[in-house]
């Protein structure tokens, strides 16, 4: 009972995402988490526009959308404002809805999916050979146990004892040091927009859940009290008028509390049999809400190709996870971290050069998508080699189909075939508007394109799943015709 294909230790959105990968996947998964229940308390806020279409592949976007408001654009300093509404997404805004949300439709989905969730688990240390891995813990009784898998994942958190277990810093700095949340209500609220401020030393955010309660984000740099202390509701409000000028008719608040910032990434996403994700890899500034959606796309990105490579894939395909996702979490960093620096400066002219700099970028239609399909995920792409089609690692999630959508149909299998709209291939879904043939990843990538009367999609599946075939309806890996199907 103690041995798994996989452990993970960490139950939070970016464990449940790849535990629930790998289990739909067939492997044999456990979950360890310290916590003896979920929490309720509700950090992150937001689900971007990829993140949404990663779930939707899962049948898990529809019920969530209707639990928070849907944001079209986001409300700068100065007047400005970046529209969301021109992302190339089926969902160009962004979800603000508590984490809570989150947390729990994809520990449901793990659950179904057949992962073993351990909740009360103290994981002390892991170790590694050649052959597997070993973990180590105190049970929720008390006593001592071990665990052993084949791989293990580490979605722990900022401070991951996996990835202290396995040797590896976490360099970075502290960015700043006490950061409020708390949701309140407010009797004069903005629009649907999320509005941001920013003000001497200080900044706030104000983002609707859309049931008459807001999450207010605030920090203001004078203020050194502990992350444990307890938010001071007069402090926060201030905080709010000083940031934006107005406190929208603050009367209730059911919750706050306090978080550090630090800006951090480990060298390396994968150390022999284990990987991290999540905050366990990289933490950042909150500007931007990408954090758990960085770590579900992490778990997205990690979860098939463990799930291949169990299958007798080439080891090799592990290395592209690290590959993969270390520079996206690169950007993350340097592009929160970015915008939080633009709302704290202190000069006076510092100030009006960036106002002047932003609205100029933001009247140029192309920038202002680069900027949100850089925030929402939309627009990150992964490298192909020499030689590959152009559209190689780019989303498919777009490719018009003669019946259903991308997503629909990765909801069955793992990858898709989708053909050009002359294609003869019986059996698989074709494009309409004219592209080449494309292989999508399980992840909604493309890992091919080209014309689908040839033998190279074949060759690239057999690279990523090591498992030959010779035409598409000999192929288990591949998308056929069907009803769609969702975890449930």
């Amino acid at each position: 009972m103690n041995h798994s294909d996989v452990i993970v230790v960490g139950a939070g959105p970016a464990g449940c995402m790849l535990a629930g990968e790998l289990a739909r996947a067939g492997r044999s998964v456990t979950v360890l988490e310290k916590h003896d229940a979920p929490s309720p308390l509700s950090r992150a806020f937001g689900v971007h526009a990829r993140t949404l279409e990663v779930l939707d592949s899962r049948g898990l976007a529809e019920d969530l959308l209707s639990t928070g408001a849907h944001a079209s654009g986001l409300k700068l300093w100065n007047g400005l404002s970046l529209d969301l509404g021109v992302l190339p997404s089926q969902f160009p805004y962004l979800l603000v809805t508590p984490q809570t949300n989150v947390d729990s439709r994809l520990e449901d989905y793990a659950r179904a999916s057949g992962v073993r969730i351990l909740r009360g688990v103290t994981v002390t240390g892991l170790e590694q050979d050649a052959d597997g891995v070993v973990v180590r813990g105190r049970a929720a009784d008390g006593s001592a146990q071990e665990w052993t898998a084949s791989y293990a994942a580490g979605t722990d958190g900022v401070h991951s004892i996996v990835r202290a277990s396995i040797g590896l810093d976490f360099p970075g700095k502290e960015l700043l040091r006490s950061i409020m949340l708390a949701d309140v209500r407010l009797t004069d609220p903005p629009n649907g927009l999320i509005n941001i401020g920013a003000g001497k030393d200080c900044f706030a955010f104000v983002a609707p859940f859309g049931d008459g309660w807001f999450r207010v984000i605030a920090c203001d740099r004078t203020d050194t009290a502990d992350v444990a202390a307890s938010v001071d509701e007069t402090r926060l409000r201030d905080v709010v008028r000083r940031a934006i000028g107005t406190d929208y008719g603050w009367t209730d608040v059911r919750w706050s509390s306090r978080f550090s910032c630090d800006e951090r990434q480990v060298r390396s996403y994968r150390v022999g049999r284990v990987f991290l994700a999540g905050d366990a890899a990289h933490v950042h500034s909150p500007a931007g809400g990408q954090g758990m959606n960085t770590g579900i796309q992490d778990a997205m990105n990690l979860g098939w190709k463990l799930a291949a490579v169990l299958g007798g894939a080439d080891q090799k395909i592990l290395d592209t996870y690290h590959d993969e996702r270390h520079p996206v979490g690169k950007l993350v960093l340097r592009s929160s971290g970015a915008t939080i620096r633009m709302l704290l400066l202190r000069s006076v002219v510092a100030q009006k050069l960036r106002n002047i700099v932003s609205a100029r970028v933001l009247r140029r239609q192309r920038a202002v998508g680069k900027i949100a399909g850089m925030f929402s995920g939309v627009g990150i792409s992964y490298a192909r080699t020499r030689g590959e089609h152009a559209l190689v690692g780019t989303r498919a999630v777009r490719i018009p189909l003669n019946q259903g959508t991308v997503t629909d149909r990765l909801r069955a299998h793992d990858f898709l075939l989708i053909g050009e709209s002359d294609c003869s291939a019986a059996g698989i879904a074709r494009r309409t508007d004219g592209g080449p043939a494309v292989l999508v990843r399980p992840d909604g990538y493309i890992a091919w394109a080209g014309r689908s009367e040839s033998e190279e999609w074949q060759q690239v599946l057999e690279r990523w799943t090591g498992q030959p075939c010779s035409n598409v309806n000999e192929c288990s890996r591949i998308r056929i015709d069907g009803p769609p199907a969702s975890y449930a």
